[in-house]
């Protein structure tokens, strides 16, 4: 009969194993563990049956306390134990190491040289949050926040703020210590501070933002990239809160961690059906809301907004593109992994089916760019022009570069000064007063950001208008997300 005893929180000097019975190996070692109480001093934790093995006195560790303490990542695994202190260490069974941690010949001649162990469920990932939760000094420092027995969690998340308006996952401790495993940065690390507010936000507070806005822990890295380059002065996150025009944070994803991450950049690239592309986006802004103190209707003073604000989050089709990702024009290089910041309107379709020649297309990319805002607006704005690929196709067909496109778009988009002053056209909007030169620029040197993605059918482009540019503004902003 298996003698049960109840683990103490310090190894005990000798031999100790760690064995749990839905482990073949540790089925076959048995009997060298039975030999081994006999021959000397041997303490056996089991992880789930404190029966097993049969014949010897067994430590129950079902709660896994000791096998968390002791980091075991397989069983069966053998220590010798020396003044409270691990000496030498075998796991899984290999006769030879087994030998020399017990310092004795000839264990189990019966069976195989090697065979190898199990996972450890002190690893398993239905456990290992809660024991570090229950057993280790806990990183999180953020308020917990209590919810009465019988108050439904989403619907107090609701009323407490928290929500941009649809459900949050709620996050617990579990959950916020699940996602801080998807970066290396320590979870006390202040990232920036956040407007309107400027509150020092953590890592563990970003954290905790992405799991409310569903995030898995790989996308956390995008997302701390994305609120450090929201709170920087180019990109005056402070001011496009404050605003009463539509925009809002767009961000555009390049470099490898696009497909490690599963985005999606072809079909639907700027809608739904994608986690990593709704929920990134999402999380930037949810972090605004809770930590910024960027709210609707207090510093948030959009008069429409746009569903966009909700999260905006695009992955540029670098494989399929006849030219250099947007990220490489910003200033990047081609492999570094980056998260592009864009102050953006709502997307609007470029619709041109019958051109077959590269300049009728751009004339068509410049009419409907001519025309964002207003067709009098002019100078103050950049935009990104999303070319689909079949637009794509007809520009590369003819030889034309990134670089002749948008040059070409810069010529198009100057506008008689004529037709910009006030009551041109009929329209009581427009300029004061005549400008000095003929022609006026719709856009500032270099404000029109051409970039690649979208389904493979369908003769269509996107333009995004962006907000004010420049010193009152806001700037398009990249950084490199790191790890």
């Amino acid at each position: 009969m298996s003698t049960r005893t109840t683990p103490s929180t310090a190894l005990p000097d000798g031999l100790v194993a760690f064995v749990k019975r839905d482990c073949p190996t540790c089925e076959l070692i048995a009997p060298v563990l039975r030999d081994l109480a006999e021959a000397a001093t041997l303490t056996v934790y089991s992880q789930d049956d404190p029966s097993f093995p049969e014949g010897i006195a067994v430590t129950d560790d079902t709660a896994l306390e000791m096998s968390w303490r002791s980091n075991i990542e397989a069983v069966p695994t053998l220590l010798r134990v020396e003044d409270g202190v691990e000496k030498e260490r075998a796991i899984g069974w290999h006769r030879g190491e087994w030998e020399s941690v017990a310092g004795k010949a000839g264990l189990g001649p019966e069976l195989p040289e090697l065979r190898p162990g199990c996972g450890s469920l002190s690893v398993d990932p239905e456990f290992a949050t809660k024991l570090e939760l229950q057993f280790g000094e806990s990183r999180l420092t953020s308020r917990r926040i209590e919810i009465a027995r019988l108050e439904d969690e989403f619907e107090a998340m609701f009323e407490r703020g928290f929500s941009d308006g649809l459900p949050l996952v709620p996050p617990t401790e579990e959950r916020v210590l699940a996602m801080l495993e998807g970066t290396t940065r320590a979870p006390d690390e202040i990232v920036a501070e956040i407007p309107p507010d400027l509150v020092p936000c953590t890592v563990e507070k970003v954290a905790v933002n992405a799991v409310m806005a569903g995030c898995r822990p790989e996308y956390l890295p995008v997302v701390l990239a994305a609120v450090e380059a929201a709170c920087t002065d180019e990109f005056n996150m402070h001011g496009l809160l404050a605003t009463t025009m539509s925009a809002g944070p767009v961000l555009i994803v390049n470099g490898p961690v696009r497909k490690r991450l599963g985005m999606n950049s072809e079909i639907n690239a700027l809608g739904q059906g994608h986690r990593a592309n709704s929920t990134i986006g999402r999380a930037l802004q949810l972090v605004v809301r809770n930590v910024g103190g960027g709210r609707p209707g207090e510093v948030d003073r959009a008069v429409f907004g746009h569903p966009g604000k909700l999260g905006f989050c695009i992955a540029e089709n670098e494989e399929d593109s006849p030219w250099g990702p947007l990220s490489v024009d910003l200033g990047a290089s081609k492999d570094q992994d980056v998260v592009t910041l864009f102050p953006g309107e709502g997307p609007r379709t470029v619709v041109d089916q019958l051109s077959r020649e590269p300049e009728s297309l751009a004339r068509s990319l410049a009419a409907t760019l001519r025309g964002i805002y207003h067709p009098k607006a002019v100078i103050a704005f950049d935009a990104v022009l999303i070319v689909g690929p079949e637009h794509a196709r007809v520009f590369h067909e003819a030889g034309w570069s990134k670089e002749q496109l948008t040059a070409r778009l810069h010529e198009l988009c100057q506008i008689p000064s004529e037709d910009l002053v006030r009551g041109a056209g009929g329209m009581a909007e427009g300029m004061p007063a005549q400008a000095p030169s003929e022609t006026v620029p719709k856009f500032r040197p270099g404000g029109i950001h051409v970039m690649f993605c979208g389904g493979f059918a369908g003769l269509f482009s996107v333009v995004i208008p962006g907000w004010v540019g420049g010193a009152i503004g806001s700037t398009i902003t990249w950084k490199e997300i790191g790890s």
